[in-house]
């Protein structure tokens, strides 16, 4: 596979290493575990600079197809069983779906700086201030999930809107931010003392951690998203079709 870049193309340099990189790890000797070349070799063959091969790996990385082992090499994720939903909405969106009544215990926002792995995500600068919305929510006996919420500031939204509407509609309605792509991790954890504060149960209890990479249309990050579920509150159902 030949790697060229076109620098005359108004398409970010960062954003056409990662096409191209996403293209290049599909091919059998990388999904075999092959090591991908040296950030200062594909800097060099693709002339930019190591920070637009780096801002491109982190992305990769971040959404669990690459792996780095320091002073080794990156790598291919080894392939685990995956299963994609038919479709994703809101916390709002699925439990009205299913007819879930739930309160808020806390909604908050604040501006904060963004850390290593968000900026990462969203193409920005470490230390970017964005927008992180934190919301506590359950049902009349206790919280069940707790959120937060990290929106890119592209979109334009403040800490002053009205956070009890579904968040999708709300960048859909007022900000024209369609959602179009949802990348998800879930995994199985015990809960630290703060979550299980939060939560209203035991430290090292069982909890679910799920995390979210949103997408517009043309695949531009619009959300970070990381919740912590109470395992006895709540299931994770995902219908699979042959």
């Amino acid at each position: 596979m030949k790697l060229k870049l076109n620098h005359q193309s108004p398409i970010p340099l960062h954003a056409q290493v990662e096409e191209l990189l996403r293209k290049l790890i599909q091919k059998p000797e990388y999904q075999s575990g092959t090591f991908l070349p040296k950030e200062v070799d594909l800097s060099k063959l693709l002339g930019v600079s190591r920070n637009t091969i780096r801002q491109a790996t982190n992305k990769l990385e971040y959404e669990g197809l690459l792996i780095r082992k320091k002073g080794i090499g990156t790598k291919v994720t080894q392939k685990t069983v995956t299963t994609q939903l038919a479709s994703w909405h809101s916390f709002t969106q699925e439990m009205n779906a299913q007819g879930v009544e739930f309160k808020n215990y806390l909604i908050k926002s604040e501006m904060t700086p963004a850390t290593d792995k968000i900026a990462a995500f969203m193409g920005i600068p470490e230390g970017t201030s964005i927008l992180k919305i934190i919301r506590l929510r359950g049902d009349e006996d206790t919280p069940f999930v707790y959120f937060e919420s990290y929106i890119h500031p592209r979109v334009g939204l403040t800490k002053d809107e009205d956070f009890t509407q579904p968040l999708y509609e709300l960048l859909e309605t007022k900000f024209s931010t369609i959602v179009a792509l949802s990348k998800e991790h879930i995994s199985a954890r015990n809960a630290t003392t703060i979550t299980a504060q939060r939560l209203k149960i035991n430290a090292g209890d069982a909890i679910l951690k799920r995390e979210r990479f949103v997408y517009d249309p043309g695949n531009r990050a619009v959300e970070y998203n990381i919740g912590f579920y109470r395992a006895d509150k709540f299931t994770y159902s995902i219908d699979i079709t042959k």
